[in-house]
């Protein structure tokens, strides 16, 4: 077609596919081990790091010393019972590693793995790299209400200090040490489209050069062909993210009958090149796909003023004391309608309705303390390490800059001084049912009326006392109780939330070295699969909900073992 790729004449031991972050951390290990590393990416260098340069960096740790100075009680027995409890494992078939082995099998093993790193070795390996978490725990997922359901019992949710490219950059420099030194070799604008299969074992990778693109990160790439590439290694490790970008594959795989129709308006929680190619390029060279049916799409999305790729959503990542509507008005109900309690129960509540958005209304003080934005360009104080603006942001009067910049720019937002104006001002951005003032008044004014004493039946209230028992939680991110209609409180504020798609929770089968396994069990000789690609570990660790915190930390854990496995070969 053109003329050869470059780096053939670099002869490497193994090749990656994919440079996110699980990716880096497979090439990590492998470069410990002294291996030869040849790292695939069809976006450029700009990209390095994938999804995890643009997270908020949480990290989901077990009895840590953060945890233990917060006045936080927690054990690996605990933390176990939370995640399978979230997991749900109901596909575990007979119990063997063979063809009945059922879909759960290794998830199941993924995820008692992944508590003991978490609590045992997860810290220590990550600040013997470089890596600090701030002082205070938050508490991601508080539950459904049962103490044997999904969520977190206690807070876990540990914000690295420099968010997600400090996560990136630990992993980053010791890889691109490695390269100096001539272990690794980075292929940009290389598109993997086929795996190289001989003899039932995978011993290579073929696909497509693709145009240079100096474009920023994160923006969408060129993808015209200006050449083809082959290249062979006794081992491949897949490292390609999931399927967040591709809607039409997510809405394929949506569960319907679990949690409702499939959304018609999505907007995106992550770059154009999550596309979910080497899903099937994986599944044709022999590799088991578990679990399609489970993802972890989040309801609280608003569109980016001012977006970096198509669709381009942010994150609400709320505190408890927003009051939650559908899109006929009606409060959303139990543990699933409190805001971050459970992602996937108010999912089914909402698409019940038929629609494909609900309502946030809240006051300026809650948005003060509560509100807090996804992403490490929306968190520019602890993204850039920066104590005096933290303290400045996060501590002083009025909300961080950029979530005051949503709420005076973001096409979601609502702002009124009384409840007629704000259902107004709603029902010009619905794209559904008209909101009735009465219908919505009603309730506002019956939540008011619980905070008449501090005794309340009143799910919602009760959650937020107690999340305010947490030292974290009462000092940064949960309001004090008050009532919505208060002026004092004011101006009253309306969200439109919308469904954003993020996180792939099925994925490529792997057993506990991340190596791919074929439909009878069978490890597929040389094929390796690491990160979202994987399900996060097993196909799926997860199950059918997430504990939060856990996805960069499955990165990690996944492209650690795929890493020390090939080296040790």
């Amino acid at each position: 077609m053109t003329p050869p790729a470059t780096h053939s004449e670099f002869q490497p031991d193994a090749i990656v596919v994919g440079a996110g972050l699980a990716g880096l951390v497979a090439t990590h290990e492998l470069a410990l081990a002294g291996k030869r590393v040849l790292v695939l990416d069809q976006e450029n260098r700009h990209n390095l790091g994938g999804q995890a340069w643009w997270s908020l960096g949480g990290l989901l740790f077990v009895d840590s010393p953060e945890q233990r100075r917060m006045g936080i009680k927690d054990s690996p027995e605990l933390a176990l019972q939370d995640w399978l409890g979230s997991a749900q494992f109901d596909r575990l078939g007979d119990g063997t590693s063979s063809a009945g082995r059922g879909e759960d099998h290794w998830p199941r093993q993924w995820a008692e793995a992944y508590v003991r790193f978490a609590h045992e070795e997860k810290r220590d390996y990550l600040r013997a790299l470089g890596l600090k978490s701030l002082p205070f725990v938050g508490w991601a997922e508080r539950g459904d209400g049962r103490a044997t359901g999904h969520g977190n019992s206690v807070p876990r949710f540990h914000l690295t200090w420099g968010t997600g490219p400090e996560v990136v950059r630990i992993f980053a420099e010791p890889v691109q040490a490695a390269e100096e030194r001539g272990l690794v070799r980075f292929a940009f604008r290389h598109q993997v489209d086929d795996l190289v299969v001989e003899d039932g074992a995978v011993v290579g990778v073929r696909g497509t050069v693709l145009a240079e693109d100096d474009s920023p990160r994160g923006v969408r790439s060129s993808r015209e062909a200006v050449g083809d590439f082959e290249h062979r290694a006794a081992a491949v490790v897949v490292a390609s993210g999931g399927i967040g970008h591709n809607h039409e594959l997510m809405r394929r795989s949506w569960p319907t009958e679990r949690v409702g129709a499939a959304p018609e308006h999505m907007i995106s929680g992550v770059p154009a090149y999550v596309d979910g190619r080497m899903q099937g390029i994986s599944e044709a060279a022999g590799a088991s796909m578990v679990n399609r049916d489970r993802m972890w799409a989040y309801v609280e999305g608003i569109h980016n003023w001012d977006p970096v790729w198509p669709d381009h959503a942010i994150r609400i990542l709320p505190g408890p004391s927003s009051m939650w509507f559908d899109a006929h008005g009606k409060r959303l109900e139990g543990m699933s309608g409190v805001p971050g309690a459970d992602s996937i129960g108010a999912m089914k509540q909402i698409l019940a309705t038929g629609h494909d958005y609900s309502w946030f209304v809240l006051t300026q003080s809650i948005i003060e303390k509560e509100f807090a934005l996804s992403g490490s360009e929306q968190n520019p104080d602890i993204t850039g390490k920066d104590v005096k603006f933290l303290l400045k942001s996060r501590l002083a009067k009025g909300a961080p800059g950029p979530v005051e910049a949503f709420k005076e720019k973001g096409v979601d937002f609502v702002v009124a001084d009384n409840l007629d104006d704000l259902v107004k001002g709603m029902n010009a951005l619905a794209r559904g049912p008209e909101l009735d003032l009465e219908v919505i008044e009603r309730q506002v004014v019956a939540r008011d009326r619980e905070l008449d004493n501090p005794f309340s039946k009143d799910v919602q209230l009760m959650v937020v006392n107690n999340a305010r028992r947490s030292r974290t939680d009462k000092l940064i991110r949960v309001a004090k109780p008050h009532r919505i209609l208060d002026p004092e409180h004011g101006p009253l504020i309306a969200v439109r939330l919308n469904i954003l798609s993020r996180k792939t929770l099925g994925g490529l089968e792997t057993n506990l070295d991340s190596q791919c396994l074929d439909a009878d069990g069978v490890p597929v000789e040389g094929l390796y699969a690491v990160g979202e690609v994987a399900g996060f570990g097993g196909g799926g660790v997860h199950g059918y909900n997430a504990l939060e915190g856990t996805f960069l930390g499955g990165c990690i854990f996944s492209g650690r073992a795929a890493g020390r496995a090939v080296g040790a070969r």
